[in-house]
């Protein structure tokens, strides 16, 4: 007998309904003691209301002789697009409550045509990780999905914005993804990530080491510089990559979108300037005076300053933990998104060493890829010193911020706030290497290095003969009085047009206004070639 129409909406009603009850009861009961969300929870509480529309809710798994009950609808992950902020993205989320998220060949088939859309039709990809791995009954079929979606994110790279949420496991094959993503957040306490786990470790080397140690979030935030955030539970890093929607375009061919300035009204989430009326000096922007009255040698905070240029003080800050002698993150000025790189005075004087110089290239080659100006604010006493540095490659690995920037080609504007010492001067977005606008405040020393070095070594013979005479110590003030007028003020470099302005520290927020401004409309023309080969 024929179906009628009434039994075959049921049918299609009985599928839904098991598609959207997800796995082990047990497992989402679990989860939810531990105040964690079930995977079209998490999708839900990061798009729109009411804008989330899935994709292959009844995809099955393909593997012979398994029983009906083996073949859960949606094969554990969720796929789909929505709105976040009222601008188009593609999701999938992973459930960890079918087969422990394990990854099949159905399954990786949803996440690269998911991806897959949101590469064709440019709106950014991301991606709920929580996954115990491969599905081992499926075999090679399962991970040759990694491959394929890796080779998609690649495809990806620089075009779409790539977003990976770390909210429960990913180890093995599952990592190299998230890794090739631009973002990465992890919730502490509560994920991990990991190529091998502690049991595989501690049968190979004998290593006891436990999860939290070996992959915990605060691990590959502070020590392995993988992670961008650390959210303290699920809604926050739900909700901070929301906020960091904000900042970014739809994909590589569209600018970011521009919000109002602080009091102002009217232009939120258009595409045009924002207000461009005079500005009025803030408390903040005299407290910059007073930086400099403190001297060179102060460890005073980057952030007081990032604070007082960018709109509202705020700054959505990357990599944190790590790295922590180089700042890099995302703010407004004139309510369209910049970058900000700053070295950090208060962590090592803000020397560059293997990791800050990393962090820093790779954060300007996305704001690169992605239409956002960068703002550096310089004060750098050079690259780090000793034996264990240049072991470690300093030499390559340091070469890949003078690369980055000199790759760049969006509107670039430099503060030197103190020290420019030797290579750190030349590599911290100087005019030299492609910086459109190069500013400095009066307590700027621009120079190959510090008063104290440069004193012994151009007097040496003079030094030694006054040893041990009463003129020595005046000998060794004043050549470094002289020093430090002649060679360390930033008069020199603008002498010769490598600083276009000596500005005070109260009208830098106005001068870096004005010096994005005037670039908006900047045209750059990347060279012939198929890709330029980095020092990786």
């Amino acid at each position: 007998m024929t179906p009628s129409t009434a039994d075959r909406g049921a049918e299609l009603v009985r599928r839904q309904a098991l598609a959207a009850a997800g796995g082990s009861a047990r497992t989402l009961a679990r989860r939810r003691d531990e105040g964690r969300l079930s995977a079209r929870e998490r999708v839900e509480a990061l798009c729109d209301p009411g804008t989330f529309t899935e994709l292959d809710a009844l995809v099955r798994g393909r593997t012979d002789n398994r029983p009906e009950s083996s073949r859960p609808y949606g094969d554990g992950v969720v796929c789909g697009h929505g709105l976040i902020g009222g601008r188009p993205v593609c999701v999938f989320s992973q459930d960890v409550s079918v087969f422990g998220g394990s990854l099949g060949e159905a399954y990786g088939e949803k996440i690269i045509k998911v991806a897959e859309l949101a590469l064709r039709v440019g709106c950014p990809i991301i991606g709920i990780n929580d996954s115990g791995g491969a599905r081992i009954q499926e075999g090679v079929a399962a991970l040759a999905r990694y491959a394929e979606y890796g080779r998609l994110n690649v495809r990806s790279s620089g075009v779409i914005p790539q977003i990976s949420l770390i909210m429960g496991s990913c180890a093995g094959g599952a990592v190299y993804s998230p890794a090739l993503t631009d973002i990465v957040v992890m919730v502490d306490g509560t994920s991990h990530m990991f190529v091998t786990g502690p049991d595989v470790v501690r049968s190979v080397t004998g290593e006891d080491v436990s999860m939290e140690e070996l992959g915990g979030a605060q691990h590959n935030a502070a020590v392995a510089g993988t992670v961008h955030y650390v959210a303290s539970d699920e809604a926050d890093a739900l909700d901070w990559v929301q906020c960091l929607l904000g900042y970014l375009p739809d994909n590589a061919l569209t600018p970011p979108p521009v919000y109002p300035r602080p009091g102002r009204a009217g232009t939120a989430g258009r595409t045009g300037d924002a207000d461009t009326g005079a500005d009025q000096l803030t408390d903040a922007d005299r407290a910059l005076d007073r930086l400099v009255e403190e001297g060179p040698q102060v460890a005073w905070d980057v952030h007081q300053v990032i604070r007082a240029v960018v709109d509202d003080g705020d700054l959505l800050e990357f990599q944190a933990l790590f790295a922590a002698n180089i700042v890099c993150g995302l703010g407004r000025i004139d309510g369209h998104s910049v970058g900000v790189v700053a070295n950090q005075p208060a962590v090592s004087a803000g020397v560059l060493d293997i990791d800050a110089s990393e962090k820093a290239a790779r954060f300007v080659r996305f704001c690169d890829a992605f239409n956002i100006p960068i703002l550096t604010l310089v004060d750098v006493p050079g690259y780090l010193p000793g034996v264990e540095q240049e072991r470690r490659g300093i030499i390559r690995r340091g070469a890949k911020l003078l690369f980055a920037y000199g790759e760049a080609s969006v509107p670039m504007v430099t503060v030197v706030l103190r020290k420019a010492y030797g290579g750190g001067y030349a590599v911290m977005g100087s005019k030299h290497l492609g910086a459109d606008v190069n500013l400095a405040w009066p307590s700027a020393e621009i120079a190959v290095m510090g008063a104290a070095g440069a004193v012994e070594i151009l007097h040496r013979r003079e030094l030694r003969a006054a040893e041990g005479t009463l003129d020595a110590a005046r000998l060794r003030k004043q050549l470094t009085v002289d020093y430090e007028r002649d060679a360390l003020s930033p008069y020199a470099a603008a002498e010769r047009g490598f600083i276009d302005a000596v500005i005070r520290p109260r009208d830098t927020r106005a001068q870096v206004r004005a010096a994005f401004r005037s670039l908006r409309g900047k045209r750059s023309a990347p060279p012939i070639g198929r890709h330029r080969n980095m020092p990786l």
